[in-house]
């Protein structure tokens, strides 16, 4: 079932009956993989496992990081939720541009924690932000919200099979795993000349080459050819 190549994150959420609630909505839409990012409760707790009610499996079956960067190693897009429109070079869409986006590669649905969001190097590890259009005097969602609405606008495209992606066989879209491992030899050789100055700056900048790679959607091949030429101007030095 395609379900199953869909995932919710909830990075460093703070309430146990926020995340029972969204166990409970992704339920209701039959979806099963939960994701936590350093979550502020004692994970499981009880509060937890009765506002999940019927979704204790989806509590148990939910995989725990202490960084979203080796949460999204294994997934092909990553679509970060936002009430706030990002001054950033990454490409914002709505609930009607998720028709496009090909539900049979792993998609990860990115949301912040609920005092303060996501921020902008956490955005950075996307390939989309989202915004759901809310009034815009009041635009604040609950975290559970957020993630029903989005569950069910989803559910609702796998159902109707409206997504039509036609893509050559012969071109497979690099993995976020892949895509990792380019950035990370990337940075080693620009550490090694110096180039991340003044110091702190280095973060920023980090941010900006994530967003750089991340939203070009390359594919495997792609990936590899510019892991040798980061590898060969390591070597030339």
């Amino acid at each position: 079932m395609l379900t199953k190549n869909i995932s919710f994150i909830l990075h460093k959420p703070q309430l146990s009956e926020n995340i029972g609630a969204c166990a409970r909505a992704m339920k209701n839409f039959n979806f099963q993989n939960l994701v936590l990012i350093d979550p502020k409760p004692i994970y499981p707790n009880d509060k937890i496992l009765a506002t999940s009610v019927g979704a204790k499996n989806i509590i148990k079956n939910s995989k725990v990081y202490k960084s979203l960067e080796h949460s999204v190693k294994d997934i092909d897009y990553v679509i970060a939720t936002s009430a706030r429109f990002r001054n950033k070079n990454i490409k914002h869409i709505n609930l009607e541009d998720l028709k496009k986006i090909n539900i049979k590669k792993k998609v990860a649905f990115l949301f912040g924690s609920e005092a303060s969001g996501l921020s902008n190097n956490e955005i950075s590890y996307a390939n989309y932000t989202l915004q759901i259009p809310t009034n815009p005097e009041f635009k604040s969602l609950n975290l559970s919200h957020s993630l029903i609405i989005i569950a069910q606008y989803v559910s609702s495209i796998l159902k109707l099979k409206t997504t039509k992606y036609k893509k050559s066989n012969k071109v497979k879209s690099a993995s976020k795993k892949e895509i990792h491992s380019m950035i990370t030899l990337c940075v080693k050789n620009l550490e090694q000349i110096n180039f991340f100055k003044p110091k702190e700056k280095k973060p920023i900048m980090l941010e900006n080459l994530r967003n750089i790679f991340y939203k070009m959607d390359l594919s495997d091949k792609e990936t590899r050819i510019l892991s040798s030429v980061f590898a060969s101007l390591g070597r030339k030095r």
